[in-house]
């Protein structure tokens, strides 16, 4: 029986919980409100016509979001609420079609993650010595060509799950969508914010992963973003070549801002990280993204305080509850907080201490509207008394450090 049918089983819907509660996904009320829709069987009517009609949703809704650590905007598509709910389930049943997928993939796969790609690609002989390119896909997710993803889709479905996959070819061959009201009609690629959409994007690029794989190259693929290491310049100039030659046969066209060459004994970035002579930190890119996060919302905080003659303490207790959300306990599970992104990948706590000192200079700026000596008067235990956090402090607190 196919995914499809799975999904008005009581069974999949408990096991699913489960996964969700053992990954630590859900807040208490998130998981309050999925175990009640389980017991109310809420998701029932809409399995059902999905066993019988296939993809038979509403057309999605598009939005702009904030990236992560960043001030750009990146397109997101969702559904209804229970049309989610059941791409949710889908996409936790697609982990049973993980062999369908490179060992050099890691993204939202089970049991690997940022955090095993970092300890593989960090842990090759040699590495610190061998020459390496990094590159990035512009808008990767929504600009996939369906045309070339179904049969990539049909291949590892038809003769397995035929069902799903003509629900898939149903669901992103409609190049229809609501945005500010209105119905357009676009090229959505796989729907970036769309649950399923995370196993096709990986599958789509199976080819360049396993032509690396099957040549034992270091290389290592995080969704949209792809670095490699090999032993001579020669063989990084053909990596370039067929890697390019890949991204146009796919239809793909690559960030050239973030595209680089790592010299030997130079230190890189990849997944948001640094590594230089066995130390992993924070990259310069995730702390110059984090401190004009920082310092946009002190410098907008201190114009709302002096604007409406809010007390100090109201404001920097604002400002650390933002922040905190960011960092450790954001309400939306689907969005990464730091704790769960880059704790576990870290091993050195430099880059922490140095956003540490950044947010204690700006919520001191909010007290006085300025930067020095005299910004002191507001010491660390006023900080903390106002709901600060230390990084460092809730990295060594977490133990989320080692593979």
């Amino acid at each position: 029986m196919g995914i499809l049918h799975e999904l008005q089983k009581d069974d999949t819907w408990q096991s699913f919980l489960a996964y969700k509660i053992e990954k630590g996904h859900l807040s208490k009320s998130e998981e309050t409100n999925l175990r009640k829709y389980i017991e109310e069987k809420r998701y029932m009517t809409l399995a059902v016509r999905v066993s019988k009609e296939g993809f038979c949703f509403d057309y999605p809704e598009k939005r702009k979001i904030n990236k992560l650590n960043s001030t750009k905007k990146r397109v997101v598509y969702s559904f209804s609420e229970d049309e989610m709910m059941l791409l949710k389930v889908i996409a936790f049943l697609l982990y049973g079609f993980d062999d369908a997928q490179s060992a050099l993939c890691f993204s939202f796969r089970k049991n690997y993650g940022a955090k095993r790609a970092i300890h593989m690609i960090t842990n090759v002989e040699g590495i610190d010595h061998m020459f390496g390119y990094k590159v990035d896909i512009s808008d990767y997710f929504n600009s996939i060509d369906v045309q070339i993803l179904l049969p990539i889709i049909k291949k590892i479905l038809v003769g397995v799950d035929a069902e799903l996959y003509h629900f898939f070819a149903e669901m992103l061959t409609c190049d229809k969508c609501y945005s500010e009201g209105r119905l357009i009609t676009e090229k959505r690629g796989v729907m970036a914010g769309t649950p399923t959409s995370p196993f096709l994007a990986n599958i789509y690029l199976g080819e360049l992963d396993r032509y690396y794989e099957m040549r034992k190259i270091p290389y290592a693929r995080y969704s949209d973003d792809i670095i490699i290491f090999v032993k001579s310049d020669e063989e990084r100039e053909q990596c370039k070549e067929y890697i390019a030659a890949v991204f146009e046969k796919y239809h793909l066209k690559m960030n050239t801002k973030k595209e680089y060459q790592i010299e030997p004994q130079e230190q890189w970035e990849f997944l948001g990280v640094s590594y230089y002579n066995h130390a992993i930190d924070l990259s310069q890119t995730t702390k110059d993204k984090m401190k004009g996060k920082i310092r946009r919302k002190a410098r907008a905080l201190y114009r709302w305080k002096i604007r409406k003659g809010v007390p100090d303490e109201k404001v920097l207790k604002l400002c650390n509850q933002l922040f905190n959300y960011k960092f450790y306990e954001c309400k939306d599970k689907s969005e990464l907080t730091w704790s769960r992104w880059f704790f576990p990948l870290l091993t050195v706590d430099a880059g922490l201490k140095e956003i540490d000192a950044y947010m204690q200079q700006y919520l001191r700026y909010i007290v006085t509207g300025k930067h020095g000596k005299k910004n002191y008067r507001t010491d660390y235990e006023m900080l903390k008394q106002c709901n600060y956090r230390s990084l460092v402090h809730e990295y060594y607190k977490r133990d989320t450090r080692g593979v």
